[in-house]
């Protein structure tokens, strides 16, 4: 542990220049007297560091001094396609790694290249559940994580959609999603490669049994595949609505991709409303997703979409009245 703090304090002073003790207290979390003594042993074994005076003074490295103690960990390694990823990075457990990852490659960069590293850091965020959506909480992700790097089984109780809602799994897990906020973990069982949610996993161990991947599994090329399979069972029908002229120009606000894309490739009618043709799910489905719009949106097609608009909209009037 003191060597990684020791490395840590090394790295830090090398990327930044100049830091107070209490600056890298906080940094490591750690006391103030630890780091007086873990300075006292980096100048021991030799290492140039040195305590400017004053106000604006601080610990600093001989110029020109650079380590070459920068070699990743298999940890560190693995935790680097999240540097710039905080927020998933607490989530499955690689805080840690995430941070020495990311500041061993800033130690290795030159000073003009850690500047600009520095800038693009600092100018460039990326938050990734879609907006009025909190992040899932997902108690087993890290566990999940484990397995996933590890090639380890693990047994799931898991809920699903369809009865029996609760069932239990033994699980090769592939690999990890992240998709507005939501974790998924793609695994394969009996029946297949399937893909999990992991927030729907209510209980779950991982056994000491390892798996043999497929060595021409492709984690990114089985995602799209999921996405577009999920498309075409999830629609199963088709619309035909009149978006009104003053919906139509506020396309921007309006958060229903099928819809937009749609009225986008339109041709308007003399009057400023599109006819389109959009996917649904089912008829009470797209009633209730398309009466937000109220009379700015008008269904025509088919004849039960809009008796089940009919029904809603009386329903609503019979409540309030």
């Amino acid at each position: 542990m003191r060597s990684s703090r020791l490395l840590s304090i090394l790295l830090l002073l090398q990327t930044r220049r100049q830091l107070t003790a209490r600056e890298l207290a906080d940094e490591l979390e750690v006391s103030l007297r630890t780091i007086y003594r873990d300075v006292e042993a980096l100048a021991a074994a030799g290492v140039p560091v040195y305590a400017d005076q004053g106000r604006a003074g601080g610990y600093r490295l001989v110029d020109g001094y650079r380590t070459r103690l920068t070699g990743l960990t298999e940890q560190e390694a693995a935790a680097l396609f999240l540097v710039g990823m905080p927020g998933a990075a607490a989530a499955l457990g690689l805080t840690a790694e995430t941070s020495a990852a990311e500041l061993k490659l800033l130690a290795a960069l030159a000073p003009d290249q850690r500047d600009r590293a520095g800038r693009l850091k600092n100018r460039f965020h990326l938050d990734l559940p879609a907006w009025y959506q909190d992040a899932e909480v997902s108690p087993h992700l890290s566990a999940v994580a484990d397995a996933v790097l590890h090639d380890r089984r693990i047994k799931v109780r898991y809920r699903r959609w369809e009865e029996p809602r609760e069932v239990e799994r033994v699980l090769e897990p592939h690999g990890l999603v992240l998709k507005n906020g939501s974790w998924y973990v793609v695994a394969a069982a009996a029946s297949g490669l399937r893909t999990y949610r992991v927030s729907n996993i209510l209980e779950l161990t991982v056994t000491d049994e390892e798996f043999e991947r497929d060595a021409d599994f492709d984690l990114a090329a089985f995602w799209q595949e999921h996405l577009e399979g999920f498309d075409r069972v999830r629609y199963t029908a088709q619309a035909v609505v009149r978006v009104s002229a003053r919906l139509a120009t506020r396309m921007y606000d309006v958060s229903y991709p099928a819809l937009v894309n749609a009225v986008a490739a339109a041709e308007p009618e003399p009057d400023g409303s599109v006819v389109v043709t959009i996917p649904i799910e089912s008829v009470a489905n797209a009633a209730t997703s398309l009466s937000r719009f109220g009379p700015a949106l008008e269904a025509l097609d088919p004849p039960e979409l809009r008796t089940a608009l009919a029904d809603l909209g009386r329903s609503l009037l019979e409540l309030y009245e």
